[in-house]
């Protein structure tokens, strides 16, 4: 297949697409070196800060949801390459204004190597930094394995409910055990129809045949093992909600998030006719859904299908859902 996208050379597409967003974004955030992009009301923050890292090509996550209320630097890496430690470590004490940093990280291997290799580094220096690592692909591992989970789609609310944590005033080891304990109840599935193709490289991630989906394929091409024929969009929705509600253990009675995110090239109209069965399927097994997103936030190029998310939600978590934020990708 020829891959068509309007790049110049390839060696200069995290830069260049970098340049353009922060041009596009000036009023909320700023790029500095080493891929560096920085909330612009960072320099005023009393608070504890949002740091994270992550390749490049899943726009507009993570960038573009550094700004007030949300992230406070997202250090970028290559088209889907983790960045260096060395660069994180540096974002780490920019960020911090001396109430600490919350490192939050996505569990992929580089992602993590360069995540482990960071904090090893902050202790070293005497950095008040802690972790929290978002790993709620149910497809490539059960939750008693919980760690060897993809992070997907999960960090975006995760970020927003820590930095409004943050925004309380509340220490790093609150904020960090918020940020955690909503992390903990949280789970995603992912289903794809076509899958993407590399930028730089125009190799593609996966055969799909046309009239075939997979479910719990990943954030990069991996196999989910849910290799099926097509099927409409409410049996899409209630195979995946099945398997939410089963991993998550929900009941009656309880309150969730629910997040549709589209990954690239699936339309508005799919998600919301999607979004619509899930709602109905879950209100007949008594579970509301009270908070949502319905939209493209982490997207794999133009690869077609979506991620659907689904994390128990209290007073406290939607308190902070919906405090302010003023971001690129969103605002509340």
């Amino acid at each position: 297949m020829v891959m068509k996208k309007f790049i110049n050379n390839a060696e200069n597409l995290t830069k260049e697409l970098l340049e353009g967003f922060a041009e596009a974004h000036k009023d909320l955030i700023e790029l500095l070196p080493a891929n560096t992009v920085v909330n612009k009301k960072l320099k005023d923050a009393n608070r504890v800060a949002i740091v994270t890292l992550g390749g490049a090509g899943h726009e507009p996550a993570l960038s573009g949801f550094v700004g007030e209320g949300f992230v406070d630097i997202s250090v970028v890496g290559d088209i889907f390459a983790a960045p260096g430690p060395e660069a994180c470590v540096a974002a780490m004490k920019l960020a911090d204004k001396g109430k600490g940093v919350l490192f939050i990280v996505l569990n992929h291997a580089g992602d993590m190597l360069t995540g482990n290799l960071a904090m090893k580094q902050a202790s070293k220096e005497g950095l008040k930094v802690m972790k929290v690592v978002t790993q709620e692909d149910i497809a490539n591992a059960p939750r008693e394995n919980s760690d060897d989970r993809r992070g997907l789609v999960g960090c975006i609310p995760t970020y927003k409910i820590a930095a409004a944590a943050a925004a309380e005033g509340k220490t790093l080891e609150e904020v960090a055990a918020i940020a955690q304990n909503f992390a903990d109840n949280m789970a995603t599935l992912a289903v794809a129809a076509k899958t993407a193709t590399h930028p730089a490289t125009g190799a593609e991630f996966a055969q799909l045949a046309d009239d075939e989906m997979e479910v719990g394929m990943g954030q990069h091409g991996e196999g989910g093992g849910g290799r099926q024929k097509m099927k409409t969009a409410d049996e899409t929705a209630v195979l995946m909600c099945n398997a939410l509600i089963s991993d998550l253990s929900l009941k009656s009675g309880e309150s969730i998030m629910l997040i549709l995110n589209g990954v690239g090239a699936t339309t508005l109209m799919e998600l919301f006719i999607v979004y619509r069965k899930c709602v109905a399927h879950l209100k007949d097994k008594g579970i509301e859904v009270v908070a949502n997103a319905v939209g493209e936030l982490l997207t794999v190029q133009e690869q077609a299908g979506f991620q659907m998310f689904m994390a128990r939600m209290n007073d406290e978590y939607l308190k902070y859902w919906l405090a302010p934020c003023r971001t690129p990708y969103m605002t509340k």
